[in-house]
């Protein structure tokens, strides 16, 4: 017999937790633009090209909730395949 126990909704992220995200989710993004900007062809000596990456996936040691809520918040933009990008400001 199932016991007819509905499921609690979770509580929204906190908003403690929603910074430290955000604050990991910048660095994650400038870290990976620093990265693609070190391949070859881009340099002093080179056309000085900047890096194309404009959304990431997020750190994966938050829950999808947290960048769910980020979105909702306009913090971050989703743009689709689990990926997101800072929203201009």
């Amino acid at each position: 017999m199932v016991d007819s126990e509905t499921t609690p909704t979770p509580e929204p992220p906190s908003s403690k937790e929603l910074k430290l995200a955000m604050k990991a989710f910048r660095k994650r993004l400038k870290l990976t633009c620093l990265d693609d900007e070190s391949r070859m062809g881009y340099g002093a000596t080179s056309s000085g090209q900047r890096s194309s990456v404009v959304a990431i996936e997020p750190p994966n040691q938050y829950p999808q909730a947290i960048w769910q809520e980020l979105a909702k918040q306009g913090k971050l933009k989703h743009d689709g395949r689990g990926l997101y990008s800072l929203v201009e400001s």
